[in-house]
């Protein structure tokens, strides 16, 4: 079956670093190319965090404004901080007609405080693990919250598309393989984060929640979509080209069907800024889920 490099396969922060900057390169196919996320998440996060029409959110890696739209169309008033400059400048077209400002910057660096709302979507694992929750207390308010999600490819135990396992022997053969003793990740089992953020200890966890659906693409629709993903950008041309070119064949005229999964994690700031985060907690095992996944 499928494995898409991307997070998964960074060993070092060199690497992390490396594939963030890989997605100034898709700014005009993301918004296109990658999924909208379930409406149920939306829901959910605005009973869990509680938050009301007019209150200030702060958005960590926007993209192109997939996850801004959904909030900003609410009545939200939304910054998002945007590392790639082409990416800030697609989100600041898709998203004024609402009331967000669109910021160029690391948000390692960014320095903004009062949000009831910092969230993250497919965005939260490129974010400098050493200082991300300590950087997301500082921009909140008394009693916000934090929240970050992911879109990952789950494959169902059966009933899964044929052609994942089919296209994995050509990740297989450019050394793109599952990591030993890692699973793929299944519909409703996604790993979850709770222990790094209560390792942080400036946060308390309020709901983990999960979510699945399916969508289906052409080979062009696919290639596309895989085009967006920084494992994929980060290819030697012929990789790429092979790998297309398999795409295209396997599929013929018929579409695939990619299971999409996402958990949905919630957490409260805590009062007090101290205790674990003064060191800096990484645990890296949580970040590196296996699979066809997020690419951002």
């Amino acid at each position: 079956m499928e494995k898409e490099p991307w997070v998964n396969s960074v060993t070092s922060e060199a690497q992390r670093v490396t594939l963030r900057e890989t997605f100034r390169q898709a700014a005009d196919s993301y918004d296109l190319a990658r999924p909208e996320y379930p409406a149920q998440l939306y829901r959910d996060l605005i009973e869990d965090t509680g938050i009301k029409p007019g209150d200030r959110l702060l958005e960590v890696g926007c993209a192109t404004g997939k996850a801004t739209r959904p909030l900003a169309t609410r009545g939200y008033r939304i910054t998002c901080v945007e590392l790639g400059a082409e990416l800030a400048a697609g989100a600041r077209v898709n998203l004024g007609p609402y009331d967000v400002e669109v910021v160029h910057a690391r948000f390692e660096d960014w320095d903004r405080g009062g949000f009831a709302l910092v969230y993250a979507a497919t965005a939260w694992h490129w974010i400098d693990p050493v200082v991300r929750y300590r950087r997301a207390w500082s921009a909140l308010r008394e009693g916000g919250h934090l929240a970050f999600w992911s879109a990952t490819h789950v494959l169902p135990e059966v009933g899964a598309d044929p052609f994942f396992e089919q296209i994995q022997l050509v990740y297989d053969s450019f050394g793109e393989r599952l990591p030993e003793g890692m699973d793929w990740p299944r519909p409703g089992k996604l790993p979850q984060q709770r222990a790094e953020i209560t390792a942080s200890g400036l946060f308390d966890v309020v709901a983990i929640r999960q979510y699945d659906w399916e969508i289906e693409y052409t080979a062009e629709e696919y290639i596309g979509l895989l085009k967006t993903f920084s494992g994929h950008i980060a290819m030697e041309d012929w990789q790429r080209e092979r790998l297309f070119s398999e795409t295209r064949r396997l599929l013929g005229d018929r579409k695939v069907r990619r299971g999409w999964g996402s958990a949905l994690h919630v957490a409260r700031r805590r009062g007090l800024l101290g205790g674990m985060a003064d060191r800096g907690v990484h645990l890296a095992g949580d970040d590196r889920q296996p699979g066809a996944g997020c690419g951002r």
